[in-house]
């Protein structure tokens, strides 16, 4: 097991090197040092001195990949990729570009942005997994195509009318809850604060229905039809117990390998969620970097959703050993 993880974390350094060298490429493509010093400065009335200092201050000064006036090795790392790129591998993100902590603004927003993707995913996970049981149950019945037939409905529907519908019925008509304020001067945090909370989590539950729920109906009917299933009903087990017992379990591998992948993702935040509800999270952090223009800021999400993925791959292969003893890692 020791020497398997060794193996996939050196596997993940080349990935890792190669999605931050993409990401460095894509957003130099569209921008350059000065273009960005001009939107920290304000595009009006900037002169030339004020946007050198300002690279100068940020290690923008430097070629963007190789240094050809530097010696030896310091052709690549007197470079903005090197200097930006090296330190993410310790985990060390730096300063964005307005000069705050990178590290502590993403220690201080995960909290928000797990207070709605964990509810969201474990919520989700119970209701998907029990509605594709029921379809299932159900096979070939009135109920199974209406189901179905829901399913493909709700996949149809884009995420963004689930978030504006949603605040406009609940919000707006019943007055239920606020749209926004997480965090505010109205926030009281505790029990109080799930006020904030309870319309995107309940967008993010009723959006995944329709695709998750008709994936796990296709899995536990592929189980269905399998020769332990018909010798568990010859011994005249009830349908439920078949399901819950045998096919559910027996299905675990394919359902961990969507479940335990999307865990460290959950750090991550949403990017439409937390913006249309104006949640300090790491999903809203991104998208204002985005539109600041902070490649100090674009690059350590990137690269913490990269790592975080590839762990969530490891945690897969692992989580298979727990349900499945005829696996064994190597």
């Amino acid at each position: 097991m020791l020497a398997y993880l060794l193996r996939r974390i050196l596997y993940a350094l080349p990935i890792l090197i190669g999605v931050n060298l993409l990401t460095f490429t894509l957003f130099f493509v569209v921008n350059t040092p000065d273009d960005m010093a001009r939107m920290q400065l304000g595009i009006k009335r900037v002169t030339p001195e004020a946007i050198e200092k300002w690279k100068q201050q940020r290690g923008y000064d430097k070629p963007l990949l190789v240094n050809g006036a530097a010696s030896g090795t310091g052709k690549l790392t007197d470079t903005i990729f090197w200097q930006k790129s090296a330190s993410m591998f310790v985990f060390d993100f730096g300063y964005s570009d307005d000069g705050r902590s990178i590290g502590r603004e993403i220690a201080t927003r995960m909290g928000p942005s797990l207070a709605i993707a964990l509810p969201t995913f474990l919520v989700g996970l119970v209701i998907y997994v029990s509605f594709a049981l029921l379809m299932t149950l159900f096979r070939a019945t009135a109920l199974d195509l209406a189901g179905v037939a829901l399913c493909v409905l709700l996949m149809s529907v884009s995420g963004l009318f689930y978030i504006i519908g949603g605040q406009f019925v609940v919000s707006k008509l019943w007055h239920l809850v606020p749209i926004s304020g997480y965090g505010g001067s109205g926030y009281d945090g505790g029990m109080g604060g799930f006020k904030f909370v309870a319309l995107p989590i309940l967008i993010g539950v009723v959006s995944g229905i329709g695709s998750s729920s008709r994936w796990y109906r296709t899995i536990f009917l592929e189980e269905i039809g399998k020769d332990y299933v018909r010798t568990a009903r010859a011994k005249g087990l009830s349908e439920l117990r078949v399901l819950f017992t045998h096919v559910l379990k027996n299905a675990m591998i394919p359902i961990l390998t969507g479940v335990v992948v999307v865990i460290p993702l959950l750090f991550m935040g949403s990017l439409l969620t937390e913006s249309f509800f104006g949640i300090p999270g790491l999903g809203s952090y991104t998208i204002d970097a985005i539109n600041a223009q902070d490649f100090s800021v674009v690059r350590a999400m990137v690269f913490l959703g990269s790592a975080l993925y590839i762990a969530g791959l490891i945690l897969t292969d692992i989580s298979y050993t727990m349900v499945d003893p005829r696996v064994r890692l190597s």
